[in-house]
């Protein structure tokens, strides 16, 4: 199989339908990825360690190998025309060896500046675009001296890894930060400090580009978390329009930056004084763009596959208002329960996952309704009042 060049990956190479997708990666991203993919006709094979993962459910073929196993990567390769990363979580080292390989549109750069905060920072900084406070700390007294320096209460956490609130601590004093620092520096990972930022919103933008440079953005939602899990998103995002139209240049002048190829979710605080800062960065399918599946004109899983494979970028247009619900293990037997009654508005997605841990995403519900609506709707389905 002939090497891809970094010309080729980016300007112009097309997969038609009938083409091989590779997805690294085998959660419930990678599912609906496949689930879009096979209604455009293309075929599916997915590595991941777990045999029996939710894209391994729907996927013509499933390599049950680590991500950065040698013999894994190289079927991977081997199997596919294209392949794609459908989580930030994975070694960009195999990313950068299959690339030299087969055909790999989101390349190991937008990896290697998006899994890691601090460069993630650094990039968008360079690009001239708004981010939260934040200082490298690389002992104790370091941290305790960069978190007076940025105020109290603040925010430790891990340059890599890290997820749903893990590998996070917040700082309310020096001695705090100095524990914290040691506590997550264990084992020689790197750490950032952030100011924490009292938002008034928490809001996220999903951005589309394709090999050519074209580019989409979706409507800007309002994401509210529990216990530092995405809890619903909300779509439109209740915000004026002008600070609409400013969240979704940011994400767009972001993906511009950094020449993203796929979807870029950029996720936002919009402050008491109206100001937007960009928080964190996903290259990849979101959470909180899940509503896409059932309220626009094409999903946010459709839209990654025409980006990487070199089709035309479909439209964003939002159908209908939506929120989007988590469904996370403690919600799952309720749920079910609740399942032969539920109104026609709401839109069940499961993943297959086997264990319904508390905590564990193993599903989402869209309702289609105005947010009023939709709330009420939940209310009295009574599912997530616990």
């Amino acid at each position: 199989m002939k090497p891809i060049t970094e010309k080729e990956r980016f300007t112009g190479q097309v997969f038609l339908p009938g083409s091989v997708v590779g997805i690294l990666g085998g959660g419930q991203l990678g599912r609906m990825v496949v689930l879009e993919g096979r209604k455009m006709g293309y075929r599916f094979v997915t590595l991941d360690p777990a045999a029996d993962c939710p894209g391994s459910q729907v996927a013509d073929r499933h390599i049950a190998k680590a991500y950065d196993d040698p013999e894994g990567t190289e079927a991977l390769a081997a199997a596919a025309d294209v392949i794609a990363y459908e989580f930030e979580n994975v070694s960009a080292e195999a990313v950068k060896r299959l690339e030299r390989r087969v055909a790999l549109p989101q390349g190991s750069r937008l990896l290697e500046v998006t899994q890691h905060r601090l460069r993630e920072k650094e990039a968008l900084v360079m690009g001239g675009l708004p981010v939260t406070p934040y200082r490298t700390v690389t002992g104790p007294e370091q941290a305790a001296a960069a978190a007076e320096e940025l105020g109290f209460p603040c925010i430790l956490k891990t340059a890599t890894g890290g997820y749903d609130g893990k590998g996070q601590r917040l700082v309310r004093s020096p001695d705090e930060a100095m524990a914290g620092w040691a506590e997550l520096a264990a084992g020689g990972r790197e750490v950032i400090l952030e100011q924490f930022v009292p938002f008034r919103k928490e809001l996220s933008v999903v951005v589309a580009r394709g090999i050519r440079g074209d580019i989409v953005s979706y409507p800007v939602a309002e994401n509210v978390h529990r216990d530092h899990i995405l809890h619903r998103t909300i779509v439109p995002a209740p915000i004026d329009e002008e600070i609409a139209r400013r969240a979704e240049q940011l994400a767009r002048d972001a993906a511009e930056h950094l020449e993203v190829v796929g979807l870029l979710a950029v996720e936002l605080f919009l402050l008491e004084d109206g100001r937007l800062l960009i928080n964190e960065l996903a290259p990849r399918p979101h959470n909180s763009g899940h509503y896409t599946y059932d309220a626009c004109a094409t999903s946010q899983f459709e839209q990654f596959l025409r980006a990487i494979c070199g089709l035309p970028l479909g439209s964003p247009r939002l159908l209908s208002p939506a929120v989007m619900v988590n469904v996370l293990g403690q919600h799952l037997p309720a749920l079910m329960e609740k399942l032969p009654s539920l109104p026609p508005a709401v839109k069940v997605h499961l993943y297959g996952k086997r264990e319904a841990r508390p905590g564990r995403k193993m599903g989402h519900v869209t309702v289609l309704a105005d947010a009023n609506e939709a709330m009420e709707i939940m209310d009295q389905i009574g599912l997530w009042n616990r």
